[in-house]
């Protein structure tokens, strides 16, 4: 059975369990590596035609897809890729090379998920608790103190959590809201509460505002490495002839 029909199948069995008649939002969840990728933009196509669903993203496929995904859905004709869904957090900012600047340039949103990295932002694991993932999901996506930088991360996000009053958890998604207010295109931190408590209290991130020398502590303390070619550009800008090093660093190494 194809993608399309697959699809279609799966989308009205939902509709069914929701007792809806349409799905705002369709993700295709991670690329398999067998499915061609315009059998599943077709298959979007189709069911936004049908008036199942209203808009249809693309969740964990590598950058390069999504660009080829967004190119021909336009070259054809079918309905726009609206957004990605990516891993984005102070712990894990892997997404800065290539996702959200991807994103900002072909107008998608992003859906940024784990935005407490796994339990690591919220400090409870550094004094030895075995509460939360690190039992309710048998440590899947967990990510505890494994580097010098990660150390450093939450360093800098329990020392601003004392400074302001507030909670780990405000600080690291304040900063994912303050990215969010200088982007361009729309950045939505997907919080993962399993409790209405913990999403009460995740909420009062909204009411917590950074300062830029807050922000800037937090970046300093989580940047990674960006590779090539950000790091050819960043060593060679100085010396490329015609003026433009600047503006080619600019295109090409993404502020953040």
């Amino acid at each position: 059975m194809n993608y399309l029909h697959f699809g279609r199948r799966t989308v009205e069995e939902s509709l069914k369990r929701l007792k809806t008649e349409r799905i705002d939002l369709l993700w295709a969840h991670m690329a398999d590596g067998a499915t061609p990728l315009d059998e599943i933009l077709r298959g979007f196509d189709d069911l936004v035609r049908a008036g199942k669903i209203h808009y249809a993203g693309l969740s964990n496929f590598p950058a390069w897809m999504v660009s080829r995904a967004d190119l021909l859905a336009e070259l054809r004709g079918w309905s726009p890729v609206a957004g990605i869904q990516v891993e984005y957090s102070l712990a894990e900012r892997g997404a800065d090379r290539e996702f959200l600047p991807m994103a900002e340039a072909l107008g998608l949103g992003a859906a940024l998920w784990s935005p407490l990295g796994g339990g690591l932002l919220t400090g409870k694991y550094r004094d030895g608790s075995k509460e939360g993932r690190m039992t309710g999901l048998g440590g899947v996506l967990l990510r505890t103190e494994k580097s010098d930088r990660e150390t450093a991360t939450l360093d800098a996000v329990l020392a601003i959590a004392q400074e302001l009053d507030a909670t780990p958890s405000h600080v690291a998604i304040a900063w994912l809201l303050d990215k969010a207010r200088k982007s361009s295109t729309a950045l939505v931190p997907i919080l993962g509460s399993r409790t209405r408590a913990q999403l009460d209290g995740t909420l009062g991130a909204i009411n917590l505002r950074l300062s830029a020398e807050q922000v800037q502590k937090l970046d300093q303390a989580s940047a990674i490495v960006m590779g090539n070619p950000y790091d050819i550009v960043a060593q060679s800008a100085g010396s490329i002839a015609g003026g433009r090093a600047e503006a080619l660093r600019q295109q090409l190494i993404p502020p953040r």
